[in-house]
């Protein structure tokens, strides 16, 4: 009987990690040699995405079933995660072998700075969505700009988050000190809503693209009791950390709001380790682009990924794999 229970727990612990996506992956490294999108054996690879309902775990999830359903080679299996500073660790560590992230995170890793000590060996296949910072407050906390946080309940994002990034970033051009002018919360986006209707959280940061699921509900189910702030007035100092970071609006029409909103926005970009299999990486990036409908019906910011932007990842390298595809789609230099 106990040997019968050992190899369940066993086949169950291996089914757990299987379906979460975790170190699965079969996937070759660079051999060298020309790049023919042509996948020989059967290859499983991971995808890190972000929280539950976010959009990258909806883009994910999304891409995964397009890569099954291309009757090719290639499995993939995504998986929720803390997003874009553990998505990167955890891709060169070979739990991942494709990651969202967003372009500021990306930028730190191939330098090494931020949050990462070593230079990291990534590449991307392709500049994708841009998301948007979307700072929300209740407005019983009387919150009206990013310096009125001072000794309020913050949610800056999962830990190792892109957004945990970006808030701390914010607060520190705001004149804020992250780790003692706020009681910083490190949630992630579905405990953050809950936090904010239940009065426990006075505002939170969430980048993300549009529109994201979590804030959705949000402003659905608690319109009256929120609102937006607009933190564009922090950009200049924002821009001295790196210049990725733009004015961008979020629509009326993407939330149901009463006016735009003025904000900061980043772009994403698909990564994956600089020395994968080429001809995985092509194949991956020509799913993106041959399958782009499909993943615009699973979250509109999909609509966002265009062959005349999808080189546009500055300072991190594109894949040499998803090169090869980006010519093979014609796309612009």
């Amino acid at each position: 009987m106990r040997r019968i229970l050992a190899v369940t727990t066993l086949s169950a612990l291996a089914l757990a990690a299987t379906s979460c996506g975790g170190r699965q992956n079969t996937a070759a490294t660079d051999a060298g040699g020309d790049v023919t999108c042509q996948v020989a054996q059967d290859t499983r690879i991971g995808i890190a995405t972000g929280n539950a309902t976010g959009v990258y775990f909806a883009l994910g999830n999304a891409f995964a079933e397009q890569v099954n359903a291309s009757g090719g080679k290639v499995r993939a299996t995504a998986a929720e995660t803390g997003a874009s500073v553990q998505n990167i660790q955890q891709l060169v560590a070979g739990t991942y072998d494709v990651a969202f992230s967003l372009a500021d995170t990306a930028a730190d890793a191939v330098g090494g700075t931020g949050g990462f000590t070593a230079k990291q060996p990534v590449a991307a296949l392709a500049r994708i969505h841009t998301n948007y910072t979307q700072v929300i407050v209740r407005k019983a906390a009387g919150i009206k700009d990013v310096a009125g946080m001072k000794g309020k309940r913050i949610s800056t994002g999962s830990p190792k988050s892109g957004t945990e990034v970006i808030a701390n970033r914010v607060l520190t051009a705001a004149g804020l000190d992250p780790a003692k002018d706020v009681s910083a919360q490190k949630l992630d986006l579905t405990k953050t809503v809950d936090g904010i209707k239940d009065g426990t959280i006075d505002a939170f940061f969430w980048s993300g693209g549009l529109p994201t699921p979590g804030i959705t509900d949000l402003l659905t189910t608690a319109k009256d009791q929120v609102e937006f702030l607009d933190i564009t007035p922090l950009l200049p100092e924002l821009r001295k950390i790196n210049e990725v970071y733009q004015e961008g609006v979020v629509p009326a029409a993407v939330y149901q709001q009463a006016a735009d909103v003025k904000t900061v926005v980043v772009p994403n970009f698909l990564l994956v380790r600089a020395d994968l299999d080429p001809d995985v990486a092509c194949v991956l990036t020509k799913t993106l682009f041959d399958r782009k409908a499909q993943l615009a019906q699973a979250n509109a910011a999909a609509r966002e990924i265009t062959l005349e932007t999808a080189r546009r990842t500055s300072p991190v390298p594109v894949h040499r794999g998803a090169e090869k595809a980006l010519d093979d789609l014609h796309a612009p230099q």
